[in-house]
């Protein structure tokens, strides 16, 4: 008898980073256990794979969300970029330190019924390759290949984000029996990042042997070999951060050199495969970032393609359109911009927004980087949509009336908190009675995130003018002039060229869920508590971010008013600002959007905190521990050979002794 092996998770037709059949996934809908024989048919064994993406990737619905298979926006809304949410991590009234408080990603103990957890994917991923290369044998060889390329980089997926929020976990290659006891030969101890590593770059290697760097037309949206040396890119500029790294302020650190290589031999062989910056404007920046094409665009290295279908169920759509949408496009409100996030992007010639070089934050939307005006949508402004193709104009700002000062907001838009909202990866093709379903493809990794890989890897090593050339890579693509340094100026010290690295990822990367990791791996909430090093805020010239806040502020009209009725819709009647203009209609545009401002409107606080519990303001206050979780009791309780991570309590209350510095 063949052996089997239990498969309970209910399979739906979605479209999750392929364009998979739906036919074959509605057929394997009664599946409940998986025969060896199923590695013997090449249909059934592609449905197997089509499972694993859907397992990996369904959650993943919007580009703020992150770590594979749970896709949670816990980690972007502890950033900068989100305010109005204190998540557990920077809410400065709780202490997490117990094992109880571990984080639970991890999951629980793998049964005959499994649950979609990191190590259940790990063990259908084991499973495969040990079937592919035995049973599977009868398959054809290219076939075979590519499905195993798959199964090692889905692999390499899900271990690096085990590492990214634990460290260090177990290494499993093997499918493990469940013999429902504690055998010694399962109590694997935890890996050291070095081993985890080691071990998720063998797998990108293996995956980039064995895929094509781009998928035909029918299977776009697959891993490639491309993306294979890419994430091996990110993984090892990680590896190389100071909060794995404790020798990362040494310029000829072994770290930094490996990722610095990886990171230009994935850019010789990605742009020898078609792969680059795509367009030479910010505009071209925009439309791709707002594509549902399921077609290959050059700088998506790996996407996340969305369905446009309002199918009442198993379709996998984009939850961003709606949220980022406002309320008088039928939206679900908007996201508003901090102001730190208003205040954040360069100026038009490239130079940072200070009042020395000319920013005015009062009247924000004067004379900035074209990303800004794709990035955020202010009063004023055009904002299509298919339903709107001529553009809906949108209008932040408020009124008070009557006796009580009432507040009453233009166009409908309560609940904004800013005088900009994020509108990037906003589709213009977007149906207003259906956002969810715009079918705007994700980038999970684009092409100008390896150029950043690239940037950082020189600065870090002292190489303070190729950092400045591969910066500049990415200003020239949205059309800054390359006057001095394309706005960035000079740079003296290997510390102030990474930090502009870090300035552009920001900037280039905003709302794309990058921004938590980038923050972690360098440790920029306090920079360090003494213990890993030099701190690395001080060493960067950055304020953490711990004992700061998000701030919101409100356009207002300047004068309260007897009845509830907007004053000022005449003012602002022929008013548009439409950043698709001409470059001089732009500009004049903008100037008869500021005397606008200046005659109407005034700037004021929020009646809350954008940051406040319970109508307190607070200030967010990321612990020490946090950056790298402990494991649930839970967990530490099935599995008493694991050791607690240093900075946590383990399961019996002693302080925990694993060190993810190794």
């Amino acid at each position: 008898m063949n052996k089997i092996i239990k498969f309970s998770i209910f399979i739906i037709t979605a479209f999750v980073l392929t364009n998979c059949s739906k036919k074959a996934l509605e057929d394997v809908k009664s599946f409940n256990y998986l025969d060896d024989d199923l590695f013997t048919n090449q249909t059934q064994t592609g449905w197997y794979i089509d499972q694993m993406y859907y397992n990996y990737f369904y959650a993943y619905k919007s580009p703020i969300l992150s770590i594979v298979g749970l896709y949670s926006n816990t980690r972007s809304m502890s950033t900068e970029e989100m305010g109005g949410s204190i998540t557990t991590y920077i809410n400065p009234q709780t202490s997490l330190i117990n094992a109880i408080d571990g984080d639970t990603y991890y999951g629980a103990a793998l049964t005959g019924s499994a649950q979609n957890t990191p190590y259940t994917r790990i063990r259908y991923a084991n499973f495969f390759l040990e079937k592919i290369n035995t049973i599977g044998m009868v398959l054809p060889e290219t076939f075979r290949n590519t499905s195993r390329g798959q199964m090692y980089f889905l692999r390499a997926l899900q271990y690096f984000d085990l590492m990214r929020v634990y460290g260090g976990t177990p290494i499993v290659t093997v499918v493990q029996d469940l013999t429902g006891s504690v055998d010694s030969s399962i109590q694997l101890p935890r890996a050291t990042p070095t081993e985890m590593v080691t071990q998720i770059i063998n797998d990108l290697d293996s995956a980039n042997a064995l895929l094509p760097a781009v998928w035909d037309a029918a299977n776009y949206g697959r891993l490639t070999s491309a993306a294979a040396l890419a994430v091996k890119s990110r993984v090892l500029l990680t590896y190389a951060s100071p909060l794995f790294n404790p020798d990362w302020d040494n310029t000829g650190n072994a770290r930094w050199a490996a990722a610095l290589q990886a990171s230009l031999n994935a850019e010789t062989q990605l742009t020898a495969s078609g792969y680059g910056l795509y367009g030479s404007s910010a505009k071209d920046w925009a439309t791709m970032l707002s594509s549902n094409s399921k077609s290959f665009i050059n700088e998506g290295i790996m996407v996340q393609l969305m369905s446009t279908s309002t199918a009442s169920s198993g379709i996998n759509s984009n939850g961003w359109e709606k949220s980022v949408r406002l309320l008088q496009q039928s939206g679900s409100g908007g996201i508003s911009a901090p102001k730190g996030m208003v205040d954040l992007f360069p100026l038009a010639n490239g130079q940072r927004p200070t009042i020395a070089n000319g920013y005015d934050s009062l009247h924000f939307y004067l004379n900035r980087d074209p990303r800004f005006y794709r990035t955020f949508a202010f009063s004023g402004m055009k904002w299509q949509s298919s339903t709107s193709p001529a553009g809906d104009t949108v209008w932040l700002y408020r009124w008070l009336y009557g006796t009580n000062n009432t507040p009453a907001y233009s166009k409908g838009n309560t609940g904004i908190m800013s005088p900009a909202v994020v509108r990037k990866m906003s589709s213009n093709s977007a149906i207003q009675a259906s956002l969810a379903f715009s079918g705007t493809t994700i980038y999970e990794y684009r092409y100008a995130e390896l150029l950043l890989n690239i940037a950082e890897c020189y600065a870090a090593t002292g190489d303070i003018q190729n950092a400045l050339v591969y910066l500049g890579k990415i200003r020239a693509r949205v059309g800054i002039s390359s006057t001095d340094n394309y706005g960035i100026g000079s740079l003296s010290s290997k510390y102030q060229a990474i930090e502009a690295c870090l300035y552009e990822r920001r900037v280039e990367l905003a709302y794309e869920g990058k921004r938590f990791w980038d923050i972690q791996r360098w440790m920029l909430y306090n920079g360090g508590d003494g213990t890993t090093g030099t701190n690395t805020c001080n060493a960067l010239g950055l304020t953490p971010l711990n004992g700061t806040s998000r701030i919101g502020r409100l356009w207002q009209y300047k004068n309260s008013i007897a009845a509830n009725s907007d004053p000022i819709t005449t003012q602002r009647a022929s008013l548009v600002v439409d950043p698709d203009a001409s470059a001089s209609d732009f500009q004049t545009q903008l100037t008869n959007l500021k005397t606008f401002f200046d005659n109407n409107l005034t700037v004021v606080s929020t009646d809350l905190p954008m940051d406040q519990i319970s109508g307190a303001a607070v200030n967010i206050n990321f612990r020490q521990n946090y950056y790298i979780a402990g494991l649930n009791a839970t967990v530490l309780s099935i599995n008493p050979w694991l050791s607690q991570t240093i900075g946590w309590y383990d399961y019996s209350g002693a302080l925990g002794t694993f060190n993810y510095r190794q």
